[in-house]
């Protein structure tokens, strides 16, 4: 029985890479899950130079942090639970999560997708038969290669869309699928859609796509559900952020120029405090939260969080021991709590009134 069964292991991995994998608990080589701590500790070596790159509140109330260097952790809102690759992930660098209509936690990592069904975690690759070979290598380092998930969204009709080093991908919940070899999509720009740092489905149901470093540099790239488009309103090709206010307007971070907003019909550059870095959470109250700019020179920046009401800024760098470090994720829990991700793996909690660490 036991030749048996991994005979028939053995043979699914053997299944032909243009047809989309059915996943078991079987696959998941995931062990006894690490016990949960009060506070996020680092245990895989990470540097200065990582970060908590993405969060996510889960539709239990599980906050997730994914980081560049530590893998995933879950905090029930008493411990935090790490997960990494000795728990089934493909790589402790994760950029990107996503929860589905269904509940799966999904991670966006260097070395592709996996996804969580609240047992186990499994790798979900897509297929080789449908990527493009890749001539040119140069752009791709051991931290960015072209299978690194770099954004995910499920837009309102429960397709999946991943951004990745070699283009965007959606998948319906049966087979994975090439965004930009859909015939029905018009791409007259001869886009290429590789390194999108975040997609956006606005309220409209026109979907968005940040295009990020080479051999992304497109600008803002626009589809319509029909055609897609590519523009540079600040004459930025690196787009960071997109955020979408309660007014509707589309707010966007250029890596070199600053912010912009587009208002339904035209693109304005946000000239006011330029300098403070990008706009990445729109809180339930309609204020726009600001992460501190990095700084190229070194992984230190200026750091802290800046709260935008439609009026004035209020400035939180270093109240209440708020890192100096430069912020790449926020977002707000079901409490009204903002949660800050930083450089250093840093992690705080800000509950209106003061600020609380989470790291070590």
């Amino acid at each position: 029985m036991q030749v048996l069964t991994f005979l028939t292991i053995l043979l699914l991995g053997t299944v032909c890479n243009g047809q989309t994998k059915t996943y078991s608990q079987a696959d998941s080589q995931i062990k006894k899950l690490p016990v949960g701590q009060p506070k996020l500790l680092k245990t895989q070596g990470s540097t200065e130079g990582d970060n908590i790159h993405c969060s996510l509140q889960d539709k239990a109330g599980n906050l997730w942090f994914g980081t560049t260097g530590e893998g995933v952790y879950c905090y029930d809102g008493k411990l935090f639970t790490q997960f990494t690759v000795k728990d089934g992930l493909s790589n402790n660098c994760v950029y990107s999560i996503l929860e589905d209509k269904y509940g799966n936690i999904w991670f966006g990592t260097t070395d592709g997708i996996c996804r969580y069904d609240g047992k186990n975690i499994i790798p979900f690759p897509i297929p080789f038969s449908i990527r493009p070979i890749i001539n040119n290598n140069n752009y791709y380092t051991d931290w960015s290669t072209k299978n690194t998930v770099w954004s995910m969204l499920e837009d309102k009709s429960g397709m999946i869309w991943f951004g990745t080093g070699d283009g965007v991908y959606c998948y319906s919940g049966i087979n994975f699928t090439r965004f930009l070899n859909h015939d029905k999509v018009v791409n007259k720009d001869g886009l290429h859609l590789k390194m999108v740092d975040c997609i956006v489905e606005d309220n409209n149901g026109n979907i968005w796509f940040a295009s990020g470093m080479p051999p992304g540099e497109e600008g803002v790239c626009f589809y319509d559900g029909k055609s897609i488009t590519s523009s540079k309103p600040n004459g930025d090709s690196w787009i960071r952020y997109i955020v979408e206010d309660k007014k509707g307007n589309i707010w966007f971070s250029g890596r070199g120029h600053g912010n912009f907003i587009y208002d339904g019909k035209n693109f304005t550059s946000f000239t006011e405090k330029v300098g403070i870095g990008n706009p990445i959470l729109v809180d339930t109250l309609g204020n726009i939260w600001f992460g501190g700019e990095e700084k190229l020179s070194t992984v230190e920046s200026d750091g802290g969080i800046w709260c935008y009401d439609g009026k004035t800024f209020k400035n939180y760098n270093g109240i209440d021991g708020m890192s100096k470090y430069a912020v790449w994720s926020m977002l707000q829990d079901r409490n009204g709590n903002i949660w800050i991700g930083t450089r250093n793996t840093g992690l705080y909690k800000f509950d209106g009134k003061s600020f609380t660490n989470f790291a070590e």
